[in-house]
């Protein structure tokens, strides 16, 4: 037998969703990687596996692949697939449901219109909770990498991010700086890279870096981290919509200890079944 799974997307940026409330996924990394390439097997930015909490808090738990084989610890827009994964199988309904994420206990409510918000939590800016190697907070940080300058915010949203302004999204250097970025030696852990275009104080153009995977259509904790940063510097206000290449999402955050909501899509591509041979690396 193969392994049952479904893909989905959030704004273009696509999962695996494969249930594993009865038995574990026993993949490494390297069947990981098989099944993300878009050539030779399924194709996706993500991995997310369904599982029971053991948290009496939570319905249930979810945990996130990237496309490399590595572990993520929060992806916006996986989460928002698993919300709907779970509401089309009949485990949850509409309203406001908890979730153990890799990252800890998250909070999303299914909409009557078939959108998700989520409760991304409360950003942290403190270095030692990014991860981020400097001595004290900033509100910016320079980057000193191959003979170039960089200016960037820094935010954990239960995973790290960091973010570049750019005066024009089209042209910013996504595919060449994200990657010496999520590299770079001050982020122990690696990072998403953001590369926002501040278009008005209620909209922000965004592209992301992620780490472990490249540039995506969309990032959900990117689109978190970017709002985060830029309402912290006082550039946009409690409420935000944030354009990326595959649709937006809505962010609303008021600032300081206060959870930030983020609302957006999540779309169902079909069901399928892995064949052995995927599986078995053969």
């Amino acid at each position: 037998m193969g392994l049952a799974f479904t893909k989905m997307h959030g704004l273009g940026n696509d999962f695996i969703v494969v249930d594993c409330r009865e038995q574990a996924l026993n993949l490494d990394a390297a069947h990981l990687r098989r099944l993300a390439d878009r050539h030779f097997g399924v194709g996706f930015d993500q991995l997310l596996t369904i599982e029971n909490s053991a948290d009496a808090r939570c319905a249930f738990g979810y945990s996130i692949w990237n496309a490399d084989g590595s572990r993520a610890g929060q992806c916006g827009n996986g989460l928002r697939c698993v919300a709907r994964w779970l509401a089309r199988a009949g485990l949850i309904g509409v309203g406001q449901t908890r979730l153990h994420s890799p990252g800890g206990v998250v909070a999303v409510e299914v909409l009557v219109d078939g959108r998700v918000a989520a409760d991304m939590g409360v950003p942290r800016f403190l270095p030692d909770e990014i991860p981020l190697r400097q001595a004290q907070q900033a509100d910016r940080y320079h980057l000193e990498l191959i003979g170039e300058s960089f200016e960037i915010g820094a935010v954990s949203m239960g995973n790290p991010h960091a973010l570049l302004e750019v005066d024009d999204i089209a042209r910013a250097e996504v595919g060449r700086i994200g990657p010496l970025i999520e590299h770079a030696p001050v982020f122990p852990q690696r990072c998403n890279v953001g590369f926002a275009q501040l278009l008005a104080r209620d909209a922000i153009a965004l592209r992301v870096w992620e780490r472990g995977v490249g540039e995506t259509l969309a990032c959900g904790s990117g689109a978190c981290a970017a709002m985060a940063i830029l309402h912290r510097r006082g550039r946009v206000d409690a409420q935000v919509r944030v354009h990326l290449p595959g649709g937006a999402l809505d962010i609303e955050w008021q600032g300081g200890d206060t959870s930030m909501r983020m609302t957006g899509a999540a779309a169902f591509v079909f069901d399928g079944q892995l064949d052995p041979s995927l599986l078995q690396g053969t």
